[in-house]
């Protein structure tokens, strides 16, 4: 715990079993190879940030656009901001040079900062995933702008609670001979091994396994209520037909539900819950075997692997905005005046007018605050 970056190697080499040292695999790409790595990590970045950026300033800008949904999607743009800023640029410096720079203390507060900013955006999914379960499945619509803001407050509590044990040395950080950033480090303290636990488990498994039994729910919920509506449709075409006494004749068609207003919300949520288990699924597995794993931890792949998982752990933070503009027509329509007007090359398409059937029929649930 108390080595540092000079002195990490020494200092466990005791607890081996061979006296060799372990590889140092900061050159495990070529040249060529890390200057590309570099150059994508700073288009992720920009991407990262300006995305990110717009969506908060809709927010801010737009008093129509503060419900509760979107308060909690623009901390969850701010949260990938923060992490383009803190940590993602001192990777890419990493990657090109080979090397840690910025020396041992900031190793801890970097890493420190990683986990803050990564468990605050994965509460907001939380809070988020809670929200649709309560509207659809128990049709309870409790968040509005106000508790969603006191929400907001507590993630940011508690994420700084949780993380920052991290800094102040409660297990071991190291700075990254064989990662392009500061990472949990092997260590057989079972105290360390313990917080390290505690920390991938909240960061991911508590969260999707939470998510994916509401989504579950919803997806079931949704189709249950699918089933209902196209039996009360026949229903309905029969009744009609027997009281006009035409039942010789043809069945008059199914009627067409257009149910893309109500699944629409959810089916934004549930892309972004996908792509956060995509992206940190393999960063769960890969931390906790760093910790526990001597053989994983020394191995000459680590670096390559460590860097792979990495870069995918940060393009969460990249596809976010793309998924709001992609699926929010608000944000889009709002993306598109903040561009210069040289870029509007393409041609503004109608959207859908009117709906077939009105979705007072369908979704007894209001989804009034909601712009997803």
């Amino acid at each position: 715990m108390g080595c540092n970056n000079t002195a990490l190697d020494s200092c466990m080499l005791p607890n081996l079993s061979t006296a060799t040292a372990p590889p140092d695999s900061r050159f495990a790409f070529p040249t060529p190879l890390r200057i590309l790595l570099a150059i994508i990590m700073i288009v992720m970045i920009a991407i990262a940030f300006l995305g990110n950026a717009i969506v908060c300033l809709i927010v801010y800008q737009k008093p129509a656009m503060r419900s509760a949904i979107n308060l909690l999607l623009a901390t969850l743009a701010f949260s990938d901001i923060m992490l383009s800023l803190f940590c993602m640029p001192f990777t890419a410096v990493t990657i090109i040079t080979g090397s840690w720079l910025f020396g041992t203390q900031f190793c801890q507060i970097s890493a420190m900062l990683y986990w803050f900013f990564v468990l605050e955006g994965v509460a907001i999914l939380l809070i988020i995933s809670v929200d649709r379960f309560l509207i659809i499945v128990q049709r309870q619509d409790k968040l509005n702008p106000h508790r969603a803001k006191i929400m907001i407050a507590a993630s940011w509590v508690l994420s700084f609670c949780i993380s920052f044990p991290s800094m102040v040395g409660w297990t071991l950080v190291e700075v990254p001979t064989r990662a392009p950033q500061c990472v949990l480090g092997y260590t057989d303290i079972s105290a360390d091994r313990v917080y390290a636990v505690m920390l991938i488990v909240a960061v991911f498994f508590i969260p999707f396994s939470v998510m994916l039994y509401s989504y579950l729910c919803i997806l079931n919920t949704v189709r249950r209520n699918a089933v209902r509506i196209h039996t009360h449709a026949d229903s309905l075409c029969l009744s009609q037909v027997s009281k006009l006494g035409l039942m010789g004749l043809q069945r008059p068609h199914q009627m067409n539900v257009d149910m893309s207003f109500k699944t629409r919300a959810f089916t934004t949520i549930l892309i972004l819950f996908i792509g956060f288990s995509l992206c940190w699924l393999p960063h769960s597995v890969f931390s906790l075997l760093s910790v526990f794993s001597r053989t994983f931890y020394y191995s000459s792949s680590f670096y390559i692997i460590s860097t792979c998982i990495l870069w995918l752990s940060y393009l969460k933070s990249v596809f976010n905005p793309v998924i709001y503009c992609w699926r929010i027509k608000k944000f889009r329509e709002a993306c598109l005046e903040f561009m210069p007007k040289t870029f509007k090359i393409l041609p503004k398409v109608r959207g859908r007018t009117r709906r077939r059937i009105h979705p007072s029929t369908i979704y007894v649930c209001g989804e009034h605050q909601s712009t997803v």
